[in-house]
């Protein structure tokens, strides 16, 4: 027989030997353990189906081959089920922490998810320098600062951050930006510095506002208005007029960030997540407001995917543990519904905090009035949502209509490039869908091949090549095949869309309608041109409302290729010939930056000064040195 169709029989035969659903189950639980830990439900590629946890990991497992009791979706779930594979835990709340970070990091289809993929903003005070720097910061914290937050998005950090500069004088430049003045910058002239650049305040007197600065972030000076309003009339009374006006302005600051912006904090609540949902027609809202030390640190919707038949309690409890995956929890969660396993899920965020935390459900008084309002403010954003994506699906309904699609799109890809005479080449791909801007599923390709100044169709092959040679592997195996798209819409007139049609049927892609969006005479927007396979080139009406909505398109991908290929060039532009030292890193750079000025006083800088540069070391130095005069014999 053909090794070629043995090869296939047996793979054949292999697969219809395999056990499938409730068979599958049976056969994991031949060996299941009877302890706590997380179970993982396969289908037919080895994709996870589902992620679960349990107490008692057998008796969890054994409910599933009861398939009559269960709901329509996890029976379509046992259905699929090819095999199972689990992990132990020594508590049920160690399970539930780890089926969270799986539920995150995997996103099987039948979980409820929590669609999240942003850090969340922190302000910084470094710790370990006489004048500390207050800042923005995302993403993993680091040695030697202290940190406040998290807040809900960048705007409502940012508004306490000026706020803060405003009360407290604190820097907020870089080390290396504060040693390299002369002279203070615009925000000592806004009365928003202290200038420690340009000796304009001592070190003891800097260290006082970072103290009263960490103090007040703590929540752990509520009488400090009326400390400055005393130190202001002191200074009035010696007729220090411009120390009294500095003081004032202090005082304006911290009234504003005393304010309340958002919701009414109840006096008992000092560090707490107020987390409440609404539902409606099987669709989830979830609104989460952040109170620090007292304060609201702004407030964000969540809307997690689930089934349509989910209730309340079980959506809330699943987002509150995916929630806190990533972030410790604070001393309070306020929630507006009685949650499932209360004790098993309490637990596991104590242990992902390291300190206990209570998970309440106010019942009456001050409490109960902030939950009220946050889930009131769920239901608005749930139902603005709504009306928006009616509206979007008569606008994805309109561009099938147009363009002769059996049913509205799913997902429209727009293509653009940018560059600067063939230098710092990009192409982008944008796309939307009936959520509006999926910005997730927005690539950026760093063009590789050698570009000729406007050769545009050059840098579209490449951009297509890459993005549809992994995706046709996929789509033969059947994995993601949510990412195929409906429609390509790309920005170019018929030579473009001819271009691009003859890539697409040499790559073999198929059951996608291509689509050219020519600027008209002038370049008018309202005038625009379509190319399509099957008609004469044609036009809108002006106010056609699918127009603008093709437009929103073509726009929004030519927005993100210039953005894209401005962030290219920008770091095109701070490369120095530092880079090309073997062993030089990001933190050797620096430092040789610092201690020497500019690349140049490292290229003239002689053995011994190098090695006196601090974290450069004698082997290092001699690399260094070595680089910059080639006919040195390291002698």
């Amino acid at each position: 027989m053909d090794e070629r169709l043995l090869s296939m029989t047996t793979a054949i035969s292999d697969a219809l030997a395999r056990p499938v659903g409730v068979d599958a189950i049976h056969h994991a639980l031949r060996t299941m353990p009877q302890a706590p830990g997380v179970y993982r439900m396969l289908g037919e590629k080895g994709d996870v189906l589902y992620v679960g946890k349990a107490l008692n990991l057998k008796k969890r497992v054994t409910s599933y081959t009861h398939v009559s009791r269960l709901t329509e979706r996890l029976r379509r779930m046992v259905s699929e089920t090819r095999s199972m594979e689990i992990v132990t835990t020594h508590t049920e709340a160690e399970a539930l922490l780890l089926e969270a970070n799986y539920i995150k990091r995997m996103q099987p289809r039948y979980n409820i998810l929590l669609r999240d993929d942003k850090s969340y903003p922190w302000i910084m005070l470094t710790d370990r320098h006489d004048f500390p720097q207050i800042s923005k910061h995302r993403g993993k914290p680091v040695k030697g600062a202290s940190y406040w937050g998290p807040f809900a998005s960048a705007w409502s950090v940012n508004q306490t951050l000026n706020l803060l500069q405003r009360t407290f004088l604190l820097r907020s430049c870089s080390d290396s930006e504060m040693q390299g003045r002369t002279r203070p910058c615009l925000l000592h002239q806004i009365h928003r510095c202290s200038a420690p650049c340009t000796d304009r305040i001592s070190r003891e007197d800097y260290a006082e506002l970072a103290a009263q600065a960490r103090s007040f972030l703590a929540g752990k000076d509520p009488d400090m208005r009326e400390k400055l309003g005393r130190e202001m009339e002191q200074a009035a009374e010696a007729l220090e007029f411009e120390r009294a006006a500095a003081i004032r302005d202090r005082i304006r600051g911290l009234s504003a960030l005393q304010q309340d912006s958002s919701v009414i904090n109840p006096s008992s609540v000092s560090d707490a997540d107020i987390i409440a949902i609404w539902q409606i027609a099987g669709q989830s809202c979830i609104q989460v407001f952040f109170i620090r030390a007292g304060r609201n640190n702004g407030n964000r919707a969540f809307f997690p995917s689930h089934a349509r038949d989910e209730n309340a309690p079980d959506v809330l409890a699943a987002f509150i543990g995916q929630f806190y995956d990533d972030k410790p929890p604070p001393a309070q969660v306020l929630v507006n519904q009685d949650l499932p396993e209360l004790d098993v899920l309490t637990a596991a965020l104590s242990l992902r905090r390291g300190r206990k935390v209570e998970i309440i459900h106010p019942q009456r008084g001050e409490k109960r009035g902030v939950i009220e309002h946050a889930a009131l403010n769920a239901r608005e954003a749930l139902e603005r949502r709504m009306a928006e994506s009616a509206g979007q699906a008569k606008l994805l309904q309109g561009v099938a209509d147009l363009f002769g699609l059996e049913s509205a799109p799913k997902r429209i890809e727009t293509y653009d490039n940018s560059h600067i005479q063939g230098a710092n080449p990009y192409g982008v791909m944008v796309v939307g869908g009936p959520e509006g801007f999926e910005k997730r599923a927005y690539r950026k390709f760093s063009i590789k091949g050698p570009v000729t100044p406007g050769d545009d169709f050059a840098m579209m092959r490449e951009v297509l090549e890459r993005r549809f040679r992994r995706a046709l592997k996929d789509r033969e195996e059947g994995v993601r095949p949510e990412d195929w798209p409906d429609i390509l819409l790309i920005d170019g007139g018929a030579g473009q869309y001819t271009a691009v049609r003859g890539v697409l049927d040499e790559l073999g892609v198929t059951g996608v309608t291509l689509v050219g969006i020519a600027k008209g005479p002038d370049r008018d927007a309202g005038r625009e041109w379509f190319h399509t396979a099957d008609r004469p080139p044609f036009q809108l009406p002006p106010r056609d409302p699918v127009l603008y909505y093709l437009q929103r398109l073509r726009d929004e991908a030519h927005r993100f290729a210039i953005t894209t290929h401005r962030a290219g060039r920008s770091k095109t532009l701070v490369r120095s010939e530092l880079d090309d030292i073997p062993g030089v890193g990001p933190a050797r750079k620096r430092a040789l930056l610092k201690h020497f000025g500019s690349a140049r006083g490292v290229r003239q800088a002689g053995l011994g000064e190098l090695e006196h540069a601090p974290g450069i070391n004698r082997d290092m130095a001699r690399v260094i040195y070595g680089f910059f005069h080639p006919d040195w014999t390291g002698e």
